[in-house]
């Protein structure tokens, strides 16, 4: 194994146990190194600090272990892989009868930072975000077999789009059946995943607790549920007993996935109508003679780096501020924010400043985040990536 050499006083945050070195933190390189790369930190001193997946880039360098000691790298990942599972059992999700589709490895929060795992019923799906976790994937998706068993019929690799340009990789099944779809059930809710063409992995799992608050909210009110995608807080207000629920989206594939998803779930033509359409133009045009009890706004990452981040919080301010000037006096705005470059504090107050400009007296409610099968390394606050609130609109 190959080493580098941090600069000195570089090592504070991997002595902290954050996984993540970053290039400007590095003395040297040995020659020879190459992308997925398993490699040694050393610190100036000569300390051994850690292990992990080298990619050249401003993260240089993944850990996956820290400390001194060496280990086989199909022992640490069969061992990192059977405590992801452990944590799911603890959390009730493995055996729940009205549960089936979890996030079973969570990147760095499970001490596997590059790797991301979802099980939909008997399909798997990785998604590698580092090319060392992309060169052990038959591996993994070995490792995963022998842990889940007979439960899994079939173990896909999304990774296509996952990956740097200059490692180009094809999505498709690694182990088991040609299967790129499947029924999964979420708290007794059915959905349909398309693993092969849908967003992520296919499913965004991490909403599935503030689905479930929304639809205690549900009852009696109407519900308008932005960039719906797959329906899954419609379904949840539909069977919440809401009075009407109105999903919009500006992709038709996601109207007709919304569809699907509220017919499997009971005949709900005269309260849900689904809608291809821009959300803003759709919040200036249907909400001013009619304003809604609940608005749901979960739009897609508007910030993909720091670089972008000024734009995307000025987005996020007028959606808000649009949306919260379309809530009746007293309703509720559920708003997310996926976009990890945008964080907490961040989003807080540029929710506080779309109040301000609706001009609108607002209350929070909850404070929102990814659920616990989503879980965030303590020394690594990067993770969390999903920001919520529940706000009153009075």
């Amino acid at each position: 194994m190959k080493k580098l050499t941090l600069l000195k006083a570089k090592d504070g945050a991997i002595r902290r146990r954050n996984p993540w070195v970053f290039s400007g933190a590095i003395k040297s390189e040995e020659d020879g190194i190459e992308d997925g790369d398993l490699v040694a930190v050393d610190a100036i001193n000569g300390d051994r600090l850690g292990f992990g997946h080298y990619q050249s880039g401003g993260i240089r360098v993944r850990l996956l272990h820290f400390g001194e000691e060496q280990l086989p790298i199909e022992d640490l990942l069969r061992a990192k892989l059977s405590a992801a599972l452990d944590l799911r059992k603890q959390l009730g999700l493995v055996d729940d009868p009205l549960t089936n589709a979890y996030r079973l490895v969570h990147a760095a929060g499970d001490g596997l930072p590059g790797l991301i795992v979802d099980r939909y019923a008997s399909v798997v799906v990785i998604q590698c975000h580092g090319i060392g976790m992309f060169r052990e994937r038959k591996l993994i998706a070995r490792l995963l077999k022998e842990l889940l068993g007979d439960g899994v019929s079939t173990i896909y690799d999304k990774s296509g789009k996952t990956l740097p340009d200059r490692y180009p990789a094809e999505d498709g099944v690694l182990l088991g059946d040609e299967v790129t779809e499947v029924v999964v059930l979420e708290n007794g809710r059915r959905f349909r995943v398309d693993v092969a063409g849908g967003q992520k992995t296919g499913f965004f799992l991490d909403q599935r607790d503030n689905r479930w608050l929304l639809g205690s909210y549900a009852k009696g009110k109407r519900v308008l549920n932005t960039f719906c995608y797959t329906g899954g807080f419609s379904v949840y207000a539909l069977l919440g007993d809401g009075a009407q629920v109105q999903s919009v989206d500006l992709s038709g594939s996601a109207i007709e996935l919304t569809d699907d998803n509220v017919a499997r779930n009971g005949d709900f033509e005269d309260r849900h109508e689904a809608h291809t359409a821009d959300v803003m133009e759709w919040l200036k045009e249907h909400s001013a003679d009619d304003p809604y009890d609940i608005i749901v706004v979960d739009p897609p990452a508007f910030a993909k780096n720091k670089h972008k981040r000024h734009k995307a919080v000025q987005a996020y301010k007028r959606l808000n501020a649009r949306a919260m000037k379309a809530i009746k006096p007293g309703g509720l705005l559920f708003t997310f924010s996926c976009s990890r470059v945008v964080e907490r504090q961040l989003f807080y107050d540029t929710i506080v400043a779309a109040g301000l400009e609706a001009g609108r007296d607002c209350r929070v409610l909850h404070h929102l985040s990814q659920g616990a099968d989503h879980p965030v390394n303590l020394y690594h606050q990067e993770g969390e990536y999903l920001k919520g609130l529940v706000v009153r609109v009075d």
